[in-house]
């Protein structure tokens, strides 16, 4: 019962932390979208007025026209839009989620003892130390005065962020640490909302109920913060899909990948800003794609290591590792605490089952090696080979 709990618990959580997203960083992109559209107005009486710039657009059927203010307008309006509990649900609901599956459930996905042998209020606590740490280390930079020069600022960023990920990927799980590192990018991105994006527009909007001129300087920093938001936001993305893709983070080299897709993302995303200032290059483009296409020829799977031995296997000996090592978790009636249901609706109880699921069972075991997941039933070389060798013996016999 309690496996089942924690399971309806992830999926209600999942898919609120996925809506609340979507409302995140769909505004994020619109209003990056609109900052870099915005053309100066054509009436001289809007300009006078305060009026920075404005764009027209046709939505739904109907016309809008947006503008933006220099500072403030004159009269408040009495109804005024803030944009900012999208970033907060978004957080708490994916905080929770990381809570209930990577902390709670450290033993199964935050722990690999092949890794680092942590214990897991250790792991838990180191977790939630590079979580607030990243923030704060990020926080001081873009305060300091390296944070006056966009370029080495973004420079000395991605530099730490790469070493981040390598870090991560030397204490977690691959899946761990993935998940944590888009949650490391995800806190930053909030805390930018909530300390210094939200902050700054209530200063802007105190001044302006006084009649006073905003001081620019909170609205600067709150853009700052706003463009750095939009470049993390393709690299939290992939991680969020990312535990589906064993290729990527159980690979021996999984925080060299990760660090190359943060760059793609960003790269992707630093032409989109560019294509709608009108003035777009395509290098970064081929430059993301390019390093895409890299990551996939450098992890394509080559022939297996445990390929080339000889010898017969019968079916008896796939299934007696299969019992020992795979169906307490992938059964119709699973006994692994973690599991009410067999991950992916993967069983391998009957003969029909198992070979129906060969190519899987050997993607999974013998070329990713992400299962046993933390290799929690200590599956040995030797029976990766029994599957390796098994799983040959029915490519050949389909040739």
């Amino acid at each position: 019962m309690q496996a089942f709990l924690i399971d309806w618990l992830s999926l209600l959580a999942r898919w609120l932390h996925f809506i609340t997203g979507i409302a995140w960083i769909g505004s994020s992109f619109y209003f990056i979208w609109l900052d870099n559209h915005l053309e100066k107005p054509r009436d001289a009486s809007d300009t006078a007025k305060g009026v920075s710039g404005e764009v027209w657009s046709l939505h739904g059927g109907g016309f809008y026209h947006a503008q933006k203010y220099t500072l403030a307008p004159r009269v408040l309006p009495e109804t005024l839009h803030w944009f900012k509990w999208e970033a907060y649900s978004t957080w708490l609901s994916g905080m929770f989620l990381l809570i209930l599956l990577y902390w709670y459930g450290a033993g199964v996905y935050l722990i690999d003892p092949a890794i680092a042998a942590l214990s897991a209020p250790y792991a838990i606590a180191l977790a939630a130390g590079c979580i607030i740490g990243g923030w704060v280390i990020y926080d001081l930079m873009c305060k300091s005065p390296l944070g006056g020069n966009d370029k080495l600022l973004g420079l000395v960023l991605f530099v730490l962020i790469g070493l981040l990920a390598w870090g991560l990927c030397q204490l977690f799980s691959g899946r761990g640490a993935y998940m944590h590192f888009g949650a490391i990018l995800g806190t930053i991105m909030v805390g930018n909302v909530f300390f210094v994006i939200i902050p700054g527009q209530k200063l802007m909007l105190a001044a302006a109920s006084r009649g006073a001129t905003p001081d620019p300087g909170p609205g600067q920093r709150g853009k700052q913060r706003s463009v750095h938001n939009t470049y993390f936001t393709l690299p939290v993305l992939f991680v969020m899909v990312s535990h589906h893709y064993a290729m990527t983070y159980n690979h021996p080299f999984n925080w060299a990948i990760l660090i190359a897709i943060t760059l793609a993302g960003a790269l992707i995303r630093i032409y989109f800003v560019a294509r709608h200032k009108g003035r777009a290059s395509p290098l970064p483009m081929i430059a993301a794609v390019v390093l895409l296409a890299i990551v996939a020829a450098l992890i394509a799977p080559r022939a297996s290591a445990l390929s080339g031995t000889t010898g017969e296997v019968s079916f008896a000996d796939v299934q007696l590792v299969l019992r020992e090592r795979c169906t307490n978790c992938h059964s119709g009636t699973p006994t692994h605490p973690a599991f009410p249901a067999a991950p992916a609706g993967v069983m391998l109880d009957t003969e029909q089952q198992i070979v129906a699921a060969a190519t899987r069972i050997h993607q999974q075991t013998v070329v990713t090696r992400v299962m046993p997941i933390g290799n929690l039933t200590g599956m040995t070389e030797a029976e990766r080979e029994t599957l390796d060798r098994w799983y040959q013996s029915l490519e050949s016999g389909h040739d």
